[in-house]
């Protein structure tokens, strides 16, 4: 764990592996299927990367479309509207 996005990248995956987690140990029908975090889970991995390589820039960017698309697709606050 040598930089901010080593940090960052764990702790959004982390996040992304509880929600699955809830979900799929709820009651009901499932909502979401593994399928639906894998484009997270790989934007997690792009942006380590490019974290790890010197471009800084572009890390921030995919952080912000792997938190985006969590937010549109997964809906983690249960669909609430900002």
């Amino acid at each position: 764990m040598k930089t901010v996005f080593d940090w960052v990248t764990m702790a959004v995956f982390a996040g992304l592996v509880v929600l699955f987690l809830q979900r799929s140990t709820s009651d009901g029908p499932p909502k979401d299927s593994v399928w639906q975090y894998i484009p997270a889970g790989i934007g997690c991995a792009i942006a380590n990367y490019l974290g790890n390589h010197d471009q800084e820039v572009l890390a921030g960017i995919m952080v912000a479309a792997v938190i985006a698309y969590t937010f549109y697709f997964l809906k983690p606050l249960g669909g609430l509207r900002f």
